[in-house]
């Protein structure tokens, strides 16, 4: 969980969120190869925004939002998972 006075450049080093992301993807992956339905999956949250029981005070996307000039930087997390489904592109997509 980020601390309320992290710095935006500690925001934007995610390796936590990066941990995690890999190790449910590998899980879901596993589920995959055991026969688990699975057709689609996508990160709940893209960007920081409001958390009901905490305000704006924990953030959570993959990109970073300035609240005060509303602008989005990518996290390290948002470039991890960009290069990881950019090589993970379904063949045939008219199969589907």
């Amino acid at each position: 969980m980020n601390k309320p006075n992290s710095t935006t450049e500690s925001l934007l080093h995610d390796v936590e969120r990066i941990k995690y992301l890999a190790g449910y993807l590998d899980a879901l992956s596993t589920a995959i190869r055991k026969g688990a339905d699975v057709r689609g999956y996508f990160v709940w949250s893209l960007l920081d925004n409001f958390e009901w029981n905490s305000g704006y005070t924990i953030r959570f996307g993959l990109h970073h939002v300035d609240y005060e000039t509303l602008r989005r930087t990518p996290k390290s997390s948002a470039t991890w998972y960009r290069n990881l489904i950019s090589q993970h592109i379904v063949k045939d997509c008219k199969k589907h």
